[in-house]
């Protein structure tokens, strides 16, 4: 079997490779030859662990390869999967320009059968939309070529993406014909073999099946977060709050924990795509609405407690940021809350100082050279007035609290992601700040 994959992307790329590893002859395809040159010298466009070194195994084994033609990749195929990305247009709208332009070239190009799977992130009735492009090159060209079209959402989570692949909690698959949906359990049976749930659906249900996982979870982070901000109020601890609601085995501990708001390619736009989706059919998804509201506010809720601590004097002030990335183990800074945080400390004329350990190039790529950038952790906080934890990398949780006090003009830190004992903060003369927590330590 032989797939092409369109986009290399974070969805394309993962997929591709992952599908390589399975024994599949993939090639993928991008417009951007910049990209595609330096795949094939093995330097790899995103950040994520374990990725680099399985791109070289399939390159080397002859499984993997990269090409910039649609065209070439298309006659051999069985399969071709379209990975390309889907931003939200000025409207808030997925834009589908780039999904659409495939399925037109591949209308003017396919000899024979073809299985066309949609796994870029779509609203419901794009495959259809894709469907209708393909006939519609196919009738310019006065042929019946049969192809079918189906849904294959991704869920993968960035920086665990190719555990996700190879073991993945499910596999949707929407399909309307018996022959498409042979294919793809062909495609599948490696997974199938270790037990994996094969999910087939139709291809609309498959379609909102993505947008629904990803606003349930979205859901239950702003709803972490809304309650994280009246257990301020009425001093209670997110923290034991957590614990007793992840107990409960129809609630579980995925998700609930309290921070500055969810970012990244996925939750923002996808919910926006939602809401979109829902107001086409004269719907309003009220729930989603207030999601993306908390979302939002959440962002700035370390900023209001940074401003309130130094009484609203932050103009000239050092601030030191621990992470930048939107998560760990990934370099994505897409909507990421470390973003809103800076602009609105520079706003205050504050000085910024930032480490984190992959992410660096690219927040320097987004907002140049607006914050000073640091080698290591310890570094960024000589002669800080306050630390700023935002996005909890493993080598923020167990700090040397004794060099953090020498360095550090102020000792105050505000931890975005709770990491920190406020008991311990307070043993170590910390002035200690976290998100629904009232227990702050102070001197």
């Amino acid at each position: 079997m032989k797939i092409t994959i369109v986009g290399t992307g974070y969805v394309g790329l993962v997929t591709g490779t992952c599908f390589a590893e399975t024994g599949i002859d993939v090639v993928c395809i991008d417009v951007d030859k910049q990209k595609i040159d330096n795949l094939k010298k093995g330097i790899i466009p995103i950040y994520e662990p374990g990725l680099e070194k399985m791109i070289e195994r399939n390159v080397m084994q002859k499984r993997l390869s990269f090409s910039t033609d649609l065209h070439s990749g298309l006659p051999d195929s069985d399969i071709i999967f379209i990975a390309v990305g889907t931003p939200s247009d000025e409207d808030s709208n997925a834009d589908l320009k780039h999904v659409l332009d495939v399925a037109l070239t591949i209308g003017k190009r396919i000899e024979k059968y073809i299985l066309v799977v949609t796994k870029s992130t779509v609203p419901v009735g794009t495959a259809e939309m894709v469907r209708t492009a393909i006939k519609n090159e196919l009738k310019k060209r006065s042929i019946n070529i049969p192809f079918d079209v189906a849904s294959n959402p991704e869920f993968l989570k960035e920086g665990n993406a190719i555990e996700d692949f190879l073991r993945p909690d499910r596999i949707v698959i929407g399909v309307d014909s018996e022959r498409a949906e042979h294919i793809m359990k062909r495609l599948y049976k490696p997974f199938l073999l270790n037990g994996h749930p094969l999910i087939f659906m139709d291809i609309p249900s498959a379609e909102l099946t993505k947008y629904a996982a990803n606003s349930m979870l979205a859901t239950k982070i702003s709803f972490m977060n809304d309650i994280a901000n009246l257990c301020e109020m009425v001093s209670a601890d997110i923290n034991m709050v957590r614990r007793g609601i992840g107990s409960d085995r129809r609630i579980g501990n995925e998700f609930i924990y309290a921070g500055t708001g969810y970012g990244g390619s996925c939750f923002p736009k996808d919910i926006k795509a939602l809401i979109k989706t829902a107001e086409s059919q004269g719907y309003s998804m009220k729930i989603l609405k207030a999601v993306e509201d908390v979302n939002n506010n959440q962002k700035h809720v370390l900023f209001k407690k940074i401003s309130g601590h130094f009484n609203g004097d932050i103009k000239d002030r050092i601030i030191t940021i621990w992470g930048l990335s939107f998560k760990p183990n990934t370099d994505d800074m897409r909507e990421a809350p470390s973003l809103v945080i800076i602009n609105k400390l520079l706003e205050q004329g504050a000085r910024i100082k930032a480490y984190d350990p992959v992410a660096m190039e690219e927040c320097r790529r987004r907002i140049g050279d607006t914050i000073e950038y640091n080698k290591d952790r310890y570094e960024a906080l000589i002669d800080t007035d306050a630390l700023v934890v935002v996005t909890e990398w493993p080598e923020f949780r167990l700090p040397n609290y004794k060099v953090m006090s020498k360095l550090m003009k102020k000792r105050v830190i505000f931890d975005g992601r709770n990491i920190y004992d406020p008991a311990e903060m307070k043993e170590n003369d910390f002035v200690y700040y976290g998100i629904g927590r009232t227990n702050r330590s102070t001197l």
